[in-house]
């Protein structure tokens, strides 16, 4: 089963109607027993960094989410999701994020149009199970303000041009990913992302 953590921002349906689309047994849930007994677990979400960190802290979602990604649960963020899973972001001030992934959220060079708004493509790493069968320098839809500076680039899952080289898409190396661009937005080669992920075992 699926479980995509409802901790009340935006984007949350759609993210979970994409895998019900794929036939997946999926759920909106905040229920942290249902969050345990999930195979799958999926942080969507769009806003700010800080209100986001402060209702996954409310709800002791924070703790929950470390200790399930501890025992090698399979954890995906999304956009605002990913973002989460760093040490630390700077939007707004400092704010710790649940460190699950080193790195810092640091938002995008004025010289740049921000928000980075669109599709773009993306350059991955081909032994990642998240892109199987999909084509390198595929397009993928972004809304963001704030991108993922890695302390280690062993750590990179993809990579997106937009006026510097960036790290679109992140990874612990074995349960947890996060991914920058929405793939519940970004048609068949998005939904073929969320069913690699969903497949995973």
């Amino acid at each position: 089963m699926i479980a995509v953590v409802n901790y009340g921002l935006g984007n949350l349906a759609s993210v979970k109607n994409a895998f019900l689309k794929l036939g997946m047994d999926t759920v909106l849930t905040c229920d942290k027993e249902i969050l345990s007994k999930a195979s799958h677990i999926v942080l969507p979400g769009v806003g700010a960094f800080n209100d986001a960190i402060k209702e996954l802290k409310y709800n002791k979602l924070d703790s929950l989410l470390i200790d399930l990604a501890g025992q090698g649960k399979f954890i995906l963020g999304i956009c605002l999701g990913m973002q989460l899973l760093l040490t630390k972001s700077y939007e707004d001030g400092e704010h710790w994020g649940l460190n699950l992934i080193k790195g810092d959220c640091k938002k995008f060079d004025l010289r740049n149009k921000v928000p980075h708004m669109g599709w773009n493509n993306v350059i991955y790493d081909e032994n990642s199970p998240l892109f199987k069968d999909i084509k390198q320098n595929s397009y993928f839809y972004f809304v963001h303000s704030y991108y993922a500076d890695l302390r280690n680039n062993e750590n990179e899952l993809c990579k997106t041009n937009y006026g510097i080289l960036y790290s679109s898409g992140i990874t612990n190396g074995k349960n947890v990913f996060g991914l920058q661009f929405h793939p519940e937005k970004s048609g068949d080669t998005g939904l073929k992302i969320l069913k690699n992920f969903g497949g995973l075992k």
